[in-house]
């Protein structure tokens, strides 16, 4: 049986992928820095560890020995991911840990990289293999280096490397403090729920589909960056509407009560050909039941929260 391990794996994406790579078959080894929830599916093997700790890493990989890893831990405090120190470490501590997983008999090494490695135009529909890469923040150049050092690395000891652009991701444990988390969190509480005016084209994917995309390319023999993304370009209103319609109160959501970023693209979205048609996947709900999912969730964790005044 195939061994893989999966870094950040109590993460918004991280969790989703524990039952795939179970009904795939596969010996699943989790990591996390936190208290494993007790909800995780049965048959994951656990492991607490700090992966910013080289000997930490090292010893991990040596006692696991796994064939396969899914490497999806990284700084993602919202907002401050863009500019921080932290991805700085995030780089050390991702070659560290491909070093050691190719030192312990790797074979197949799959990596969450970002939509930010790509350069952004007012309109930009990101191609792997003809859109510049250009990242025009600390976060995005981070991600973009890594990819660069580690197809080297891997084609000198021999392990398949495929790397995983995220877009933009909405879903079931969301942080507040983005979009879709704020949006569906505010709404099922029965509150105002404040956005730009929404104009902007983005391509949305649920968190689970986004699991269940990282590990069908994880599954494939595809190398090299692939965009994991819905192929499906949405208005940022029409996300937010289709939140507001699954919680029924599309009254509560106020498009253009927020400034929208002056930088900001007009159209940001993935073309998914590789995804398609090399990888195989393709997301298989619709946006609508996708927001029905992340409003019931919401709902479920605030039985028992009450509305800020003045917004019943």
């Amino acid at each position: 049986m195939s061994r893989v391990v999966v870094t950040g794996a109590t993460g918004f994406i991280g969790r989703g992928t524990l039952s795939p790579l179970l009904a795939a078959g596969l010996e699943v080894h989790a990591v996390t820095s936190r208290t494993p929830p007790a909800d995780a599916p049965a048959g994951v093997h656990w492991h607490r560890a700090d992966l910013l700790d080289p000997p930490v890493a090292d010893a991990l990989m040596a006692a696991i020995a796994p064939s396969h890893i899914l490497h999806l831990a990284w700084y993602a405090q919202p907002g401050a991911f863009w500019t921080s120190p932290e991805n700085l470490r995030w780089v050390e501590a991702s070659l560290r840990l491909l070093r050691s997983f190719a030192d312990n008999g790797g074979q197949r090494a799959t990596i969450g990289g970002t939509c930010a490695e790509y350069e952004w135009g007012h309109h930009t529909v990101c191609r792997e293999a003809t859109t510049p890469c250009l990242p025009a923040t600390l976060y995005g150049t981070s991600k973009h280096a890594l990819r660069l050092i580690a197809e080297r690395y891997c084609e000198r000891v021999g392990v398949s490397l495929a790397w995983g652009r995220i877009f933009f991701v909405f879903g079931p444990g969301e942080d507040p403090a983005r979009l879709g988390g704020s949006v569906a969190r505010a709404l099922a509480l029965g509150a105002e729920a404040p956005c730009s005016h929404g104009e902007q084209l983005r391509d949305f994917l649920y968190s689970e589909d986004l699991a269940e995309a990282f590990v069908a390319l994880l599954c494939s023999d595809v190398a090299g960056a692939v965009n994991l993304a819905s192929g499906q370009p949405t208005r940022i209103r029409d996300l937010v509407q289709a939140l507001g319609n699954a919680a029924g109160r599309p009254e509560l959501v106020r498009l253009g009560a927020r400034p929208a970023g002056a930088l900001e693209p007009v159209e940001l979205i993935a073309d998914v050909t590789r995804l398609h048609d090399e990888v195989g996947w393709r997301p298989s709900r619709t946006l609508d039941q996708r927001a029905a999912d992340t409003i019931a969730w919401w709902r479920d964790q605030l039985t028992d929260a009450v509305p800020p005044p003045g917004n019943a």
